[in-house]
């Protein structure tokens, strides 16, 4: 374990389990201790001023404040640090997240539709290509709208709560809502990201640790926002495929034949995020 993590832990976070990760763990780590570094320096200026100060000692009230420089520079200093923090590294590590996207043939492309109170997933089968969707067609049997004349959505894998996905993977997640903003929130991957109605946001995270992993609703989205959970599973390869295959079966469009080796790979997704147009969402 690394001591550097030990205000981490002690505050609860849970280990990281995404590539990306420990950039985050340790922007979250340095401010951390710069914060407990403020705040013991200035509670003890708190008690000086207040033991320097007392009334016993100056009776008459000073109203012209600090005339040496040690305040400006002191105050000078946290200034350039947070700025520091800010611009140099925050800024940096938001702008490589949402602009060095995956290559899609590389990366595990799903489609997240949430709504009042559940995240449901929409992945291609075994043909590699997303069935069209529409509102139209949304129902408590068909979540996320799927077309059911649409022969390329025929073999396509919904679910709802669960998802998985392989280990040492790109996976990019499109996020979609059908009624009010939602938030899909993974803390072990260190990933979130809004759903909005009306638009397609894509997020992306390569899970490096197999296992069960908790989805919830980062925004108060209804009187049932507490029960908005789910659940991520990343598997091995070979469960992976185990798993997709399994649920294509299920969909009743297998047919006995193993799902191809990337999912994700369909033609829709690029090197950069897809267009909304390219994929129409329930949400709209």
């Amino acid at each position: 374990m690394n001591s550097l993590a030990l205000i981490n832990e002690f505050l609860g976070q849970q280990p990281n389990a995404s590539s990306h990760g420990y950039q985050i763990d340790h922007i979250l780590e340095f401010c951390h201790w710069f914060m407990g570094a403020l705040f013991v320096g200035w509670s003890a200026f708190f008690i000086f001023v207040l033991i320097r100060f007392r009334k016993r000692r100056q009776p008459v009230a000073d109203y012209h404040g600090v005339r040496g420089p040690i305040s400006t520079h002191l105050e000078f200093s946290v200034v350039l640090i947070e700025a520091v923090l800010l611009l140099g590294f925050a800024i940096p590590l938001w702008a490589k997240r949402v602009n060095e996207f995956p290559p899609g043939k590389e990366a595990v492309l799903v489609h997240m539709v949430a709504q009042q109170f559940s995240f449901n997933y929409h992945l291609p089968g075994p043909d590699g290509q997303f069935g069209r969707r529409d509102v139209g067609f949304v129902s408590n049997s068909n979540p996320v709208g799927l077309d059911p004349n649409d022969p390329a959505g025929k073999d396509d894998i919904v679910t709802t709560g669960e998802l998985h996905v392989p280990m040492n993977r790109p996976v990019i997640v499109e996020l979609s809502s059908k009624d009010v903003i939602h938030d899909f929130f993974v803390p072990d991957m260190r990933i979130a990201g809004d759903a909005i109605p009306g638009s397609l946001i894509p997020i992306w995270f390569t899970p490096v640790k197999t296992g069960t992993y908790e989805v919830i609703c980062g925004q108060l989205c209804g009187l049932g926002h507490y029960g908005m959970k789910g659940t991520l599973v990343v598997d091995t390869p070979q469960d992976y495929q185990a798993w997709l295959k399994e649920r294509a079966e299920l969909s009743g469009g297998a047919q006995g034949a193993a799902p191809s080796p990337s999912p994700g790979g369909a033609p829709q997704p690029q090197s950069k995020p897809p267009a909304p147009a390219a994929s129409p969402s329930p949400g709209g």
